[in-house]
């Protein structure tokens, strides 16, 4: 998955798509850059612990009142413990680092009040989640490592404040998420809270 050719082609159709219609609303399109942590909840607990998380994303206005589709790519990162060896596999790994690839669609919408914005969304999409394995091998003294991929769907709704400095707004979001897949065999959520900037790109394409 080249995840490094996701956002341009996002970015590229919202271009498009904005630059066809009237500039009618002062927040027809965002991108968006967030960090922050993701906090795994329930079962989850027992095998991830928070590392960091890092978000990327668009906001394209829909019409002119304040609905907005937002697509997301989320890369959390989480301290591995596991529980349970994968199959063929005899030892578990401790403190190792797995990684979230997730792509979510969701549907929001904004209410701006003065230089302030409020927000919600909600939506689905998938990806997979890196997890380490390791294996010894006794007789030659080697430890070797490589990354099981877990695919699964997932669903997110969360929430956001934002406060407008010009050209871009800042932004505070919480969302949680819901894997429909089981990792070491327990579910899958966990709690995004991301701090980032969105710049206005409506400015910019209203002058090309």
């Amino acid at each position: 998955m080249k995840l490094r050719l996701i956002m341009p082609v996002m970015l590229l159709c919202a271009i498009v798509s904005v630059k066809t219609k009237a500039q009618s609303r002062p927040d027809k399109l965002y991108s968006m850059s967030g960090i922050g942590f993701a906090f795994p909840m329930g079962e989850t607990s027992d095998y991830f612990k928070p590392k960091f998380s890092t978000s990327l994303g668009l906001n394209l206005g829909l019409g002119d009142g304040g609905l907005f589709l937002y697509p997301k790519v989320s890369l959390h990162a989480f301290t591995f413990n596991q529980i349970t060896p994968d199959e063929g596999y005899t030892y578990t790994i401790q403190k190792g680092r797995a990684t979230t690839y997730l792509l979510n669609v969701a549907l929001g919408y904004r209410k701006i009040v003065n230089k302030w914005a409020f927000y919600g969304f909600a939506g689905a999409g998938g990806g997979f989640i890196l997890t380490p394995q390791v294996g010894v091998n006794s007789t030659n003294l080697q430890v070797t490592q490589d990354n099981k991929s877990n695919g699964l769907g997932i669903a997110e709704g969360g929430a956001g404040i934002e406060y407008n400095i010009g050209g871009a707004n800042l932004f505070v979001e919480a969302s949680y998420m819901y894997g429909f897949s089981k990792i070491q065999n327990r579910a899958f959520n966990t709690v995004p809270i991301n701090i980032g900037i969105k710049p206005n790109l409506s400015k910019l394409l209203s002058k090309l």
